[in-house]
């Protein structure tokens, strides 16, 4: 087990024959074209010019191993031997697609040169090793494929998504961001630092402890979480609203609840019941703050009216807090 986590089972590249080079070659380029398919599917719905695009690349992959097997065939034979990147030490690895279908379209374009960049330098050291001239020949036509016009990924991008086409996928991948993180995230935050106003001060001011203070800020904080990340998740799956996934947003709703509360609880657990106000007060304009800085950057609402509204939701539910303290 342990010589497997540090790679002793694996060979060094110099020990391959040229005919396992070749094999190395060919499962390599098979595996990167089903991969290229793999994110076609995943971006053919949301982003299908980029889908396009991987489409091309994993014809281009299935190119390169239909003429490395015909190589092999005229030099070795038609049986190729199984040897894949996972058995040679020091191997480029590939992550499984799977791992790719929350990044942005963005960050696989990027990806993908970076595979073709990594396949460029194996062609360039395999030619290196090859003592047939053909196969030399060969390997060295496939590293200037890899890397012909900096990357085929590049290449490929720049003929099926021009600057227009890549903007309108950059605004449905921002939209897909809001929906799913941005606003849950955000009428979490909301509840979170409003509405635990009321019980937090009531109890400051009621009792003027700030041990039992924090402990009904960090209850109703926690609750609030609670039931704020379970909402989220259960009125909506996503599927016709296209808001993603219930988990992801019912997360970020509880956690940006919890959160909301939490702010102005924590100064609690100061003892001086007036330098613990003082900064609980402060917190909570810092937290009205950026609830409309969020407001005002990710959903596009005006300044004037996004603080409006979030002074006059706090004042309100402060006051209540205060009154109810005081009776």
């Amino acid at each position: 087990m342990l010589s497997r986590i540090l790679g002793f089972s694996r060979r060094p590249f110099g020990s391959l024959s040229e005919q396992e080079i070749l094999a190395l070659a060919i499962s390599s380029e098979e595996d990167d074209a089903r991969i290229y398919l793999a994110y076609a599917d995943h971006l053919r719905q949301d982003y299908p010019q980029s889908a396009k695009v991987f489409e091309d690349m994993a014809a281009e992959e299935s190119e390169h191993r239909a003429r490395l097997i015909e190589r092999h065939k005229t030099r070795f034979g038609d049986r190729i031997p199984l040897i894949r990147r996972e058995h040679v030490r020091g191997f480029y690895e590939r992550k499984p697609d799977w791992l790719m279908k929350n990044q942005s379209v963005d960050r696989i374009r990027q990806t993908a040169e970076d595979m073709e960049a990594q396949a460029h330098n194996f062609y360039l050291a395999a030619a290196g090793r090859a003592e047939d001239a053909d196969t030399r020949k060969l390997l060295g036509d496939l590293a200037l494929a890899e890397k012909s016009h900096e990357s085929l990924a590049r290449k490929l991008g720049l003929q099926h998504t021009p600057e227009d086409v890549k903007a309108e996928e950059a605004e449905t991948d921002r939209r897909k961001f809001i929906l799913t993180y941005v606003q849950p995230g955000l009428a979490g935050l909301m509840d979170g630092s409003v509405s635990t106003l009321a019980p937090i001060f009531a109890t400051a001011f009621a009792t003027g402890d700030t041990w039992t203070t924090f402990l009904v800020g960090l209850s109703a904080s926690v609750g609030a979480g609670i039931s704020m990340g379970f909402t989220e998740a259960a009125h909506d799956d996503g599927v016709i609203s296209g808001r993603g996934s219930p988990v992801k947003r019912g997360l970020a709703s509880g956690i940006m609840t919890a959160i909301g509360g939490l702010g102005h609880a924590l100064p609690y657990l100061i003892p001086d019941f007036t330098i613990a106000t003082s900064v609980a007060i402060a917190v909570v304009f810092v937290e009205l703050w950026a609830i409309a800085w969020i407001q005002n950057h990710w959903m596009d609402t005006p300044w004037s009216r996004a603080i409006f509204q979030v002074v006059l939701g706090g004042a309100l539910v402060f006051a209540a807090g205060l009154l109810i303290g005081n009776a």
